[in-house]
């Protein structure tokens, strides 16, 4: 019995002993191997969703943002039966034919669907399918759906810019995939979030205007109703700045729903790819060019009472006869014919010299993808007739982009100015990464661009070509445009087929804003006075309302109007 205890002593003393050997083993020489171990064990690498960076309005108003959704995948090699395809189908769309090739291949992953809300999501979750499984991804949303698409633009599946800012401006938007470590229990189950934030792209701040592009698109909406047009443009800009204000098309589309689309076109952002002849808003190049070389004056006078002229042969027509008109009198009444005699006394050298300087037939430089640079054929190209056919607009094509330029030369004193959108670019902590710098050059005296102003405002008085442009209280400047299309299957330009455009600013004096209305093949009329200056005058009567502009007639009602800077042209109203 004693022997017995001497011996269970001893093999006790033994067992303890090599656990005290083992012990002081992984604690002193194999705890690294231990520790790292454990470590595998207690941490996971878990990948972040990057988020793609926000786009907001001048006023911080959010125009696109992303949010968080699910996307199911299925392992086809698991699927046992079509129950589970069953199943599957009460909730979301399957393609039953796909997943049972796929399972015979022995494919393991193929997306069911992507992007599909949380809640979708969170019931075909909670049945524990098995081989069905989701993970989370970045979704695309624009808040104010039609609004600014053309502007905007919109992302693939991947999240990738396809059109508009969300293309140009993709490589800042989009965020680099990362991942974060976390902390689990022996289970798996997450413990902590980790140290790193979410990753998230570059936010973009534009000089669109949520409420100014509301008005320009509504209005724009019902003129293209009215008149049953193929399409319509509207731009609004700060002349003296080259500031994006607002920017639509007709037909639209909403970028959440781009699967309704039928027709590719409809995503094209026509005021910068479409090219057009733009008749007589064509007009100002020439009226210019001749009062900055001093050929002629305000008060020169042209005979007109022929009604035509004729050059190389062919009759050029004025839509309505006149008499003697003073140069002045030419543009105001859009007079084909005088408009030809000062081109002429020009030169075509001259003439082309100064169509150049106006930026046509070369690309604006506004940041928005697809833009086209148009058309002007050297005058070594030109024919005996293009004399009498370009300075009416006719032989040119233009984007209505560059008509607007050209008049915002007149409107602030004589610079071309380089058009943009995006004013600002920020990184998610709130650095300034990028500010726009406002670009122009001096191409016409200020005294030739107050002579022009003041004889663009009688185009909408009186006896000029769009009355329907004038505004109550206030002074408007600006030109009709009525163009026929050419149809290539004739060789000729049509009859029923039309541009109808007006192009202005306001106030005219001291201009806030410059804007094109350019509506091709309207129904019913086709005169740019009867057709696109309506449409001028009420986006322009409720922008001034939204912009709290004063009206011209203020001074009338004892207020004083001045600017804070030239900057931002903000208004100061002070009683007299």
């Amino acid at each position: 019995m004693q022997k017995r205890v001497i011996l269970l002593k001893i093999m006790l003393l033994v067992c303890f002993a090599s656990i005290i050997f083992r012990l002081g083993l992984i604690m002193f020489v194999e705890h690294q191997v231990y520790f790292s171990r454990a470590k595998i064990q207690q941490i996971k690498k878990e990948e972040i969703i990057p988020k793609r960076g926000n786009i907001y309005d001048r006023m911080g108003r959010e125009l696109a943002v992303s949010l968080e959704k699910e996307s199911l995948f299925i392992d086809p090699s698991s699927l046992k039966s079509d129950e589970t395809i069953n199943i599957l189908k009460s909730y979301i769309k399957v393609n039953a034919e796909q997943i049972k090739t796929q399972s015979e291949k022995n494919i393991r992953f193929l997306w069911l669907e992507r992007k599909v809300d949380h809640a979708v999501a969170e019931k075909i979750k909670a049945l524990k399918i098995e081989g069905v499984g989701s993970v989370p991804e970045g979704a695309r949303f624009y808040p104010n759906g039609f609004l600014a698409s053309h502007v905007i633009g919109f992302v693939n599946i991947d999240e990738q810019g396809m059109e508009g800012l969300e293309r140009q401006y993709d490589k800042y938007l989009k965020a680099e995939k990362s991942s974060k470590v976390v902390s689990v229990d022996a289970r798996g189950k997450k413990l902590s979030d980790g140290s790193l934030k979410d990753i998230k792209g570059n936010d973009i701040f534009v000089t669109i205007d949520e409420g100014l592009q509301y008005i320009v698109e509504k209005y724009l909406e019902e003129a293209v109703k009215k008149w049953q047009a193929s399409s319509g443009i509207a731009i609004m800009m700060d002349p003296f700045t080259g500031e994006i204000l607002a920017l639509a098309n007709r037909p639209t589309y909403d970028p959440n729903n781009l699967k309704f689309i039928k027709n590719i076109g409809i995503i094209r952002n026509r005021a910068l790819t479409d090219l057009y002849e733009p008749g007589s808003t064509f007009k100002i190049v020439t009226a210019t060019a001749a009062l900055e070389e001093g050929i002629v004056k305000p008060y020169t006078k042209f005979d007109c009472s022929q009604g035509y002229i004729e050059v190389w042969g062919k009759k050029i027509k004025d839509a309505h006869r006149h008499g003697v008109l003073t140069f002045e009198e030419v543009i105001q009444k859009s007079s084909n014919v005088g408009t030809i005699k000062i081109a002429m006394m020009l030169g075509k050298e001259k003439l082309y010299q100064y169509i150049k300087k106006f930026g046509f037939g070369e690309k604006t430089g506004i940041d928005l993808p697809g833009e086209m640079a148009g058309y002007i054929r050297p005058t070594q190209k030109w024919s005996g007739t293009s004399i009498g056919a370009i300075p009416i607009g006719q032989e040119v094509a233009v984007t209505a982009i560059q008509v607007l330029r050209a008049y915002s030369v007149i409107a602030n004193g004589g610079y071309l100015v380089k058009p943009f959108v995006v004013s600002e670019i920020r990184s998610s902590e709130g650095n300034i990464l990028y500010k726009a710098v406002i670009q122009r050059e001096k191409i016409v005296s200020e005294k030739t661009a107050k002579i022009m102003r003041d004889i663009l405002k009688k185009v909408t008085e009186e006896g000029g070509t769009a009355t329907q442009a004038k505004l109550d209280g206030n002074n408007v400047a600006g030109k009709t445009g009525t163009a026929q299309k050419y149809d290539p299957k004739t060789g000729r330009y049509s009859k029923d087929r039309f541009v109808s455009s007006f192009v202005g600013f306001i106030p005219a004096d001291n201009p806030r804003i410059a804007m094109i209305v350019v509506i091709h093949d309207p129904k019913g009329a086709h005169y740019g006075g009867v057709v696109a200056a309506p449409v001028f005058k009420a986006i322009s009567d409720e922008a001034m309302a939204y912009l709290n502009i004063p009206r011209d007639d203020a001074k009338e009602k004892g207020l004083v109007v001045t600017f804070e800077n030239e900057t931002n042209r903000k208004v100061v109203v002070a009683k007299e």
